[in-house]
């Protein structure tokens, strides 16, 4: 005991005689990922036991390993947003002053829902490739580790194998399913004539296969090496980063896994280093400290020991990279020549949040339980051709975009189709071609009454929103996102009567009820659209409701992708 007492009054007396002459305390507060937490808490505590100091003061450094969902809700939460897919923030995850998230797509995502939540830009201070983990016995039917697998090779298997069960952790919640989802989407969209059967095919597959949290997909591997077992796995191929490859092959499992390092790679993990806005130039100045501390070389040994690569690509001491992995994986030059912390990281280089929002809309789109009524307006207005589209009309426009979006959709979904006009049957504006019923009994019926659409007469939307509203109350399902989609090119035109905005209005008010929300999603096609309108009856019905207008009506498929995906 006296010994101790002895060695901890030098220890003290050195830092006296030695240390900084700071006054104060600092304390900057770090909310890493898991996997590269630990290396940088022994960095930091290294760093302040040396005598860290900022602006005059004594800084110390709390390191917390946070998944990088749950610091970018409570980020967003701050100015009353969500992410898509993400919800609301926990409550119990605080906002750190300096923020370690594994990609910087999250950056992406948090400056597309507030320009002010994030920098636009961090330094990156480590990195992980995204690749595609397959069981080796699996891999080496596809030639791995002498053959270069390609995205043609993995397509063809995800497609045309019945025993390639794909999987992915939920995108919009992990970072290593997001890349994985945008590499396999472009590659399967650049599948030639094939594309759309294919990109459907791909992302099917992997919803089945999708799992909300990493160590869920990972239970999903084979553990036998029983050619029964492996054909019947749950999952045989995965987006996953190394350093999860690395973690995984660490424990010895029955059946270890390959991983496939695809060209053109998938966006990586490169763990961008971003002070938070609001700091003062205290905290600005201690976070500075750090951020070279993390830059330096000695970092990149420490990085090894928890798998995961310096930010340049190159492991460090000690480094094991798997079977098959390139000695270093350089990332390729960002556009226009930027460096990474210029261009928001490697993850974020050759990306834009129009590119990574698509991605999530659309998987959304078929993973989200939903109960929807489709109205399409076949008034005559609708045979106006559209220059853009090879002169087609606007409801053959409609139409196809209608069912590009029917093929996204989950044999889970329940859904209806009504057209509207006027007096289609007697005096009544609307007939209903489709009951809401589930998609998977009525898929070809869906896509039959759809390509059987031809314009008519005039234009009764309101007795239809009407109509259309109590129908999909009557049958309300607590458990699916309820909605009615409603695409029309022009305002309310009913030379019989009918109701008028304000009657339409105070019915839907004495129907509204926030114990049942129903989501109305106005698509305007065209330039004649009532706008005001139709955002009045959105705003009427509430529960996220919206308007989606295209001027031009060869955007209609987009824009139809995006409404229903919203929600």
């Amino acid at each position: 005991m006296a010994l101790v007492v002895v060695a901890g009054g030098v220890w003290t007396g050195y830092r006296e005689l030695s240390g900084p002459n700071c006054s104060g305390d600092v304390r900057l507060a770090v909310a890493a990922a898991p996997e590269i937490a630990p290396a940088i808490k022994a960095a930091a505590d290294e760093w302040t036991s040396d005598g860290a100091e900022a602006g005059g003061a004594c800084v110390t450094v709390d390191v917390a390993a946070a998944a990088p969902v749950e610091v970018a809700a409570a980020i967003a939460s701050r100015q009353g947003a969500t992410l898509t897919g993400v919800g609301p923030a926990n409550g119990a995850t605080q906002v750190p002053d300096v923020w370690v998230p594994d990609a910087s797509t999250w950056l992406l995502r948090l400056q597309q829902a507030g320009s002010g939540l994030v920098p636009q830009k961090g330094t990156s201070v480590a990195r992980s490739s995204v690749v595609v983990a397959m069981p080796e016995p699996i891999a080496k039917q596809l030639g791995w580790p002498d053959k270069r697998i390609t995205y043609s090779d993995l397509l063809q298997a995800i497609t045309k194998n019945t025993q390639m069960h794909p999987g992915i952790v939920e995108p919009a919640r992990d970072a290593s399913g997001l890349s994985g989802l945008l590499a396999l989407s472009a590659a399967a969209n650049a599948a030639g004539a094939t594309a759309r059967e294919t990109t459907v095919a791909v992302l099917k597959g992997l919803a089945v296969g999708n799992s909300t949290v990493a160590q869920d997909l990972l239970n999903k591997f084979p553990t036998s090496t029983d050619p029964g077992a492996l054909a019947t796995a749950k999952v045989s191929a995965a987006p996953l980063s190394e350093h999860a490859l690395i973690s995984y092959n660490g424990g010895q499992p029955p059946v270890r896994l390959a991983g496939l390092y695809l060209t053109p790679e998938p966006p990586p993990l490169d763990y961008p280093y971003v002070p938070l806005p609001g700091l003062d130039s205290v905290h600005t100045a201690a976070a500075d400290g750090l951020r070279e501390v993390l830059t330096s070389e000695s970092f990149r040994d420490r990085l090894a020991a928890q798998g995961l690569r310096g930010p340049d690509g190159v492991g460090g001491s000690g480094f094991n990279a798997p079977r098959g992995a390139p000695v270093d994986v350089t990332p390729s030059p960002p556009r226009g020549g930027q460096d990474d912390q210029a261009s928001g990281g490697a993850a974020a280089s050759g990306l834009d949040t129009a590119a990574v929002d698509r991605a999530l809309k659309t998987w959304t789109t078929i993973t989200a339980p939903a109960r929807m009524l489709a109205v399409i307006d076949v008034s005559g207005s609708m045979k106006e051709q559209v220059p853009t589209a090879g002169n087609k009309t606007r409801l053959q426009v409609t139409v196809e975009a209608a069912l590009r979006g029917l093929a996204l959709l989950d044999d889970s979904w329940a859904l209806g189709t009504w057209e509207f006009s006027t007096n289609l049957v007697g005096n009544r504006d609307w007939r209903e071609l489709l009951p809401i019923g589930p998609l998977s009994a009525q898929r070809t019926r869906a896509q039959q009454v759809l390509s059987q659409l031809r314009p008519r007469a005039d234009t009764g939307l309101y007795d239809t929103m009407l109509a259309a509203y109590k129908r999909v109350l009557d049958g309300y399902d607590p458990g699916r996102v309820n909605s009615i989609v409603m695409m029309t090119d022009g305002e309310n035109d009913d030379p019989s009567g009918g109701l008028s905005l304000d009657g339409l209005l105070g019915e839907m008010k004495k129907l509204v009820d926030p114990k049942k929300p129903i989501r109305v999603i106005m698509i305007g096609i065209g330039t004649d659209v009532s706008e005001s309108a139709m955002k009045a009856i959105a705003e009427t019905a509430g529960a996220n409701s919206g308007v989606y207008l295209a001027p031009d009506p060869a955007k209609i498929g987009e824009i139809f992708l995006q409404a229903i995906a919203s929600r």
